[in-house]
């Protein structure tokens, strides 16, 4: 269990706590990080400070006249760099998490949330297998006052994504995946002459067939 406690009303914490687990559980599963979107995405903001700053600095010592041509230009420069920001957010990263490479097989894995819906949902591409959604509760792995268990979210995603449960064979979980995965049998209850009720379908074979060799 996670020593720092959040929120567990507020999707914003729940989901910026479950990012940070994501990338340290994958790092911990030896995914070397790509951090070349994170590193273009502050190239930016740190260009955008830096001319804000530079232009105070020189409205500041030299004086609104002598730097009004040069501050125009830095308005226009800034609102390119915003604009690229922007741009780099929505339609490059994408809600981008995660960038990595193990044994030669890229994953990149982008989350989100959705307004009053406290669900996590984690779009997961690779060059194997492709793209895949997959979802679950927070409170599948938050307790009730808002502490974060790392044991069901890493099971969660190392049975949900096939690179990742290569990666930890402990808790993939495999069975129980293909077990809820499959349809539960239907049990029909079938009328008997002596007044009872016998069961029809796979559960009811089974226990039948119990009966069968107890009676033998």
């Amino acid at each position: 269990m996670g020593d720092t406690k959040i929120s567990p009303h507020s999707l914003a914490e729940l989901k910026n706590t479950t990012d940070d687990a994501l990338g340290n559980y994958l790092r911990g599963l030896k995914f070397e990080q790509d951090n070349t979107k994170l590193d273009v995405r502050l190239a930016i903001g740190y260009a955008s400070v830096v001319i804000a700053a530079a232009t105070f600095a020189a409205d500041y010592k030299l004086g609104w006249e002598a730097t009004k041509t040069w501050t125009a230009v830095a308005v226009v420069a800034y609102a390119l760099l915003n604009g690229a920001f922007t741009y780099w957010m929505w339609a490059v990263e994408k809600g981008c998490v995660f960038d990595g490479v193990r044994e030669g097989k890229k994953i990149s894995v982008a989350s989100k949330t959705k307004k009053h819906d406290p669900t996590y949902y984690l779009t997961v591409s690779s060059a194997n297998s492709g793209s895949k959604q997959i979802t679950a509760p927070f409170t599948t792995w938050f307790t009730a006052d808002g502490y974060f268990v790392a044991k069901p979210f890493q099971q969660w995603l190392a049975s949900s994504v096939e690179a990742i449960g290569n990666a930890d064979s402990k808790n993939a979980l495999r069975d129980e995946r293909d077990e809820i995965a499959s349809p539960s049998p239907e049990v029909e209850l079938t009328p008997q002459g002596n007044g009872t009720a016998e069961a029809s379908g796979t559960d009811g074979k089974a226990k039948g067939s119990k009966r069968s060799k107890r009676k033998g």
